[in-house]
């Protein structure tokens, strides 16, 4: 009898079509300051985790690809535009992207690469004001917030039937 793998992480896009689960614990996992990152993220660094292909199983849907270098595939979802993966052609690896996963919490970064591009004042982004989200927004805006996002688990079906 096949032993039966055990989800460790699960995730996916913010819309939903695309879900994965992971069956090992992730590692190597990264912040890359890279300017094609910061590109393909739409954002300042990417941050990253590795698992084996073997490891990783879509279990809703498939990303994209956006081949961005020679040796660099990027998967993302066609429906939203989350970033989910970056992977070397031939690699055994993947990387996942950690906001999508559902616990992000729980992959915490261990080096941050690609530092030659970082943005200069990243280094003080700790420094700013923060504000809480009821602060940041009036009390007639806060009424009006309603997530169309999937929700941070697997659903039988996505989006919710009305």
């Amino acid at each position: 009898m096949a032993e039966e793998r055990q989800v460790r992480h699960s995730g996916g896009c913010q819309c939903g079509a695309v879900r994965y689960a992971l069956y090992a614990e992730p590692f190597g996992t990264h912040i890359c300051h890279c300017r094609m990152c910061q590109k393909a993220f739409g954002a300042l660094y990417a941050p990253l985790t590795l698992i084996r292909h073997k490891d990783l199983t879509w279990t809703r849907s498939t990303p994209s690809i956006f081949q961005s270098s020679p040796d660099v595939e990027r998967g993302f979802c066609s429906a939203c535009g989350t970033p989910l993966t970056f992977a070397h052609k031939g690699s055994v690896h993947i990387n996942i992207s950690i906001g999508s996963l559902d616990r992000p919490e729980e992959v915490r970064p261990e080096i941050q690469i690609g530092i030659e591009s970082r943005i200069p004042w990243i280094a003080d982004i700790h420094r700013l004001e923060e504000q809480p989200t009821q602060q940041a927004l009036s009390t007639e805006r806060l009424a009006r917030v309603e997530s169309y996002q999937h929700p941070d688990h697997d659903t039988e079906s996505w989006p919710k039937k009305t």
